[in-house]
């Protein structure tokens, strides 16, 4: 039998502190540190955290949208908003897990001034990898791209800054299997060509792996929130930019952070079209409060 849920006065929020937070809360938008004070001058609600992440979500008409927590714990209320953010795609080869943080790194921003003067790889041939590379030559004496195919899928501007830079060499059909160091640091790469099977190895002092992001929506696939095909939560005007309406949409447009199901918004990372930026997480999660409110005076 069903156990009964923990009614909530009005608002739950799913998601990690990054993005407002990884976890759900309670008596309105729960949120991580000083933005909790703010949640309640926004909706007027009492923020509460409860660190657990979300293991699924039942829908309701209007009221009574239903979050299970890993533990098994129920939380229900007639809206709620989804801030899980997402996680840096991995290659899954051996040695990366053992050296990130000593040599793997995700962000160019904050780790690429270790490397001054020093050689690095960067993972990848879509936007982040090529606009990365480039920030990358600030510091580094030498970046190496390592890409897949025979081609970017970047932007053509950016494709010609990358082609032009001296500092930039790129080694295309190329994927890295296996990830090794000394001392605990990384040391060098394991590369393989899929054209023609050839394996090499390239010393580096540090790799930058931009192959793209996982958002945190596994609890979702169940549920009639629409996803794109890469998992992200679709919102506001795209849901009905196409002439369809989902259910409960019949007689007003999705509000601009709010998904397929009345009620339920979502905000960060975890949204189709963010810009996968702390800052802007931070902002759409102050906006995505402010249409709560407005919601809220609806049910």
């Amino acid at each position: 039998m069903r156990r009964s849920a923990m009614r909530v006065k009005r608002v739950i929020h799913i998601g990690p502190a990054r993005s407002l937070g990884h976890v759900v809360g309670r008596r309105g938008p729960v949120v991580w540190g000083p933005a909790r004070l703010q949640s309640y001058r926004l909706v007027g609600t009492s923020p509460v955290v409860i660190t657990q992440s979300a293991r699924s979500l039942g829908i309701g008409r209007w009221v009574d949208h239903i979050a299970v927590t890993a533990d098994g714990q129920e939380y229900s209320s007639c809206a709620l908003l989804v801030a899980t953010g997402s996680r840096y795609r991995r290659l899954q080869v051996p040695g990366e897990a053992d050296y990130i943080g000593a040599g793997v790194h995700f962000c160019a921003t904050c780790d690429g001034p270790f490397y001054k003067g020093g050689h690095v790889a960067v993972v990848g041939g879509g936007n982040s990898a090529t606009e990365e590379s480039l920030l990358l030559t600030k510091f580094a004496d030498q970046v190496t791209m390592i890409v897949r195919d025979g081609s970017f899928k970047a932007s053509p501007v950016i494709q010609e800054k990358v082609l032009g830079d001296p500092k930039i060499r790129v080694l295309w059909h190329t994927e890295v299997v296996e990830f090794q160091g000394r001392g605990g640091k990384l040391t060098h790469l394991v590369l393989k060509n899929n054209q023609s099977g050839q394996e090499s190895t390239l010393a580096v002092d540090g790799a930058f792996i931009f192959i793209g992001l996982t958002p945190n929506t596994a609890f979702l696939r169940e549920s009639p929130v629409r996803l794109n095909p890469w998992g992200f939560i679709v919102t506001g005007h795209d849901l009905v930019h196409d002439g369809t309406r989902p259910p409960g949409f019949e007689t007003r447009d999705p509000g601009l952070l709010e998904t397929s199901v009345p009620g339920i918004f979502a905000a960060g990372d975890v949204r189709a079209g963010s810009t996968k930026q702390v800052a802007s997480a931070a902002g759409e999660g102050a906006t995505a409060a402010l249409l709560i409110r407005e919601y809220l005076k609806t049910v």
